[in-house]
């Protein structure tokens, strides 16, 4: 680069920089979605308090429904940070295109910074503003990878591009029915955005599963039964959460949505077992993939059940998908990424192996605070987001020198998955 960007004074390699963390696209997005989960759950676990045990409970200076904004930045601010992070990375080893890096990712990621903070401070400001400002990040970043991508197209990398193109248009649709522009319910938006981001779950886990499961089942144990991929199974699989997205936006009958989530759990259920994830429960950085695309099956499944009981209500199957699939998927790839991307040994330090646990408890405390009695539900609520809180604050407290710093050279003869 031309411009420097360097923060501390001093040439050592072990230095924070902006040049560092601007040198590619995983470094900003990864940190930025993990210090954002950790902020925006201790601001929601504090309100949540203020409204159960405070005589006056707060205030946030948000437009709407606070569950509304809630949901809104879980999807848009972290979720959406952390897949820009893996598709700025992914699309350059898929191309050959030179890496996004420097002024423009630093652009970019100022972009998806000031949509989270006019979106904390919504209640205050224009709508017309709040949304342009929130709005820009997406095409931006669908700007960015198109150039990428273009570089050596293929059909399986393109569908990414008409994915974005739907995340665009359900946050516009989240502002349009928040401003009562449009009659749908802003949740109902946030819904399908959320089956957008399982959809991606689906598609990368896909790709990255069964290969890493392979990789280290081939370095470490050798002569053993590999994981097996089903190209209709596969496809199957992803029409089916496709499907089950799509639902809604025609007002399908309870009925047909239940059958369409059974369907999947089904398929995505026999995908994950063909991947064998049981074989490498002595690499917590690969099971903890599996654990995640199980958290995906049981969402799944759970949904299935909302259509045909009143006893599972839909927070606990939104949950399931959200805080466990999401959750668990984006702490295991954006650990796993970078390791393998700043040089270093694939192997999960042990506060990351905690933080693993964490998310997992925090997603099965949140799907079981639905469940619970209504005394228990508020307790139950701040003990999961109080988990969730822990897992990625470790992971900030791990990573951020990583990610800050430039790459190192991994000793010769050190195994590496990626």
């Amino acid at each position: 680069m031309a411009h420097s960007w360097t923060a501390s004074t001093g040439s050592h390699r072990n230095r924070a920089s902006l040049d560092a963390l601007f040198s590619y696209g995983f470094r900003p997005f990864f940190l930025g979605a993990s210090v954002y989960a950790v902020v925006l759950m201790a601001v929601w676990v504090a309100w949540l308090g203020s409204q159960s045990f405070l005589a006056t409970p707060w205030s946030l200076p948000v437009a709407g429904s606070p569950f509304a904004w809630h949901a809104h930045e879980m999807i848009f601010g972290f979720a959406v940070a952390a897949i820009a992070g893996f598709l700025l990375t992914a699309i350059p080893n898929w191309t050959g295109a030179l890496p996004l890096s420097g002024l423009p990712l630093a652009v970019l990621f100022l972009t998806w910074l000031a949509g989270r903070i006019v979106m904390a401070v919504s209640g205050v400001l224009a709508p017309a503003f709040v949304a342009a400002v929130d709005l820009a990040f997406l095409p931006l970043l669908g700007g960015f990878a198109t150039v990428q991508l273009f570089v050596r197209p293929a059909p399986r990398n393109l569908m990414f591009l008409a994915v974005i193109a739907a995340f665009t248009v359900a946050n516009a649709a989240y502002h349009l029915a928040a401003s009562g522009m449009i009659a749908s319910h802003s949740i109902s938006t946030l819904r399908f955005a959320l089956m957008l981001v399982v959809l991606m779950v689906a598609i990368i886990g896909g790709r990255i599963i069964p290969a890493f499961t392979h990789n280290w089942l081939h370095l470490n144990l050798g002569a053993v039964p590999m994981p097996k991929r089903i190209a209709w199974l596969d496809t199957a699989s992803i029409a089916s959460i496709a499907l089950l997205a799509a639902l809604p936006l025609v007002q399908a009958p309870s009925a047909v949505d239940g059958l369409v989530a059974l369907a999947a759990a089904l398929l995505n259920g026999a995908r994950l077992l063909l991947w064998r994830g049981w074989t490498t429960w002595r690499a917590p950085i690969v099971w903890v993939l599996h654990l995640g695309y199980a958290w995906l099956v049981v969402g799944l499944f759970l949904t299935a059940l909302v259509s045909v009981t009143t006893r599972v209500p839909s927070a606990a199957a939104l949950h399931a998908l959200g805080a466990g699939a999401v959750g668990t998927m984006i702490l295991a790839v954006m650990s796993r990424a970078s390791l393998g991307h700043t040089g270093r040994q694939l192997i999960a330090p042990p506060l990351i192996v905690s933080a693993y646990v964490l998310v997992t408890l925090a997603a099965a405390l949140r799907v079981a605070a639905s469940l619970a009695e209504t005394q228990f539900y508020a307790g139950v609520l701040v003990c999961a987001g109080l988990a969730w809180i822990a897992a990625f604050g470790l992971f900030v407290l791990v990573y951020a020198p990583i990610l800050t710093t430039p790459r190192v050279h991994t000793k010769v003869g050190a195994r590496s998955l990626n």
